[in-house]
């Protein structure tokens, strides 16, 4: 259980840091690289129950960050991503780090698509290694440090 909290009080202190920087995180490289993210996360182990695709459209809905972009939009994103993802793994996953690179000259872009990729990861009450791996690659895509994240 103490790892169950950590990890929720991880993701609740990354979601304060994010609504911070809200006025920060309009541009469409954010928008798009979060969508991107949050597929790569959800596609992480090859693939995506209705329960991931669930907690997708609850973050949409309820992210206040997020609310800067129309939902449908972000929903829309989000299923293009997760196509090139469900279609060739490897291939689609080599687009989405780059759009997810994309963030790499905005620092505060990019950490808050990590922080992304964190939440969405941990939704379930576990972040699995496979989810920790490609948000591991997702911060060599932006030039951070997965230390940083603790991954």
């Amino acid at each position: 259980m103490a790892i169950w909290n950590q990890l929720r009080q991880s993701a609740q202190g990354m979601q304060t840091q994010l609504v911070a920087k809200k006025n920060d995180l309009k541009s469409g490289a954010f928008r798009d690289a979060s969508m991107a993210m949050c597929a790569l996360v959800a596609a992480a182990d090859g693939s995506v129950d209705p329960a991931e695709r669930q907690r997708v459209a609850g973050l949409i809905a309820t992210n206040e960050v997020l609310n800067n972009f129309p939902a449908d939009d972000l929903q829309r994103r989000f299923n293009d991503y997760l196509n090139k993802l469900m279609a060739d793994f490897a291939f689609g996953k080599v687009s989405v780090l780059q759009e997810i690179g994309k963030t790499k000259k905005k620092p505060a872009e990019a950490r808050a698509v990590i922080q992304i990729g964190i939440i969405i990861g941990g939704a379930d009450g576990t972040f699995d290694k496979t989810e920790q791996a490609v948000v591991r690659e997702a911060c060599f895509a932006v030039g951070l440090s997965p230390e940083e994240f603790d991954l």
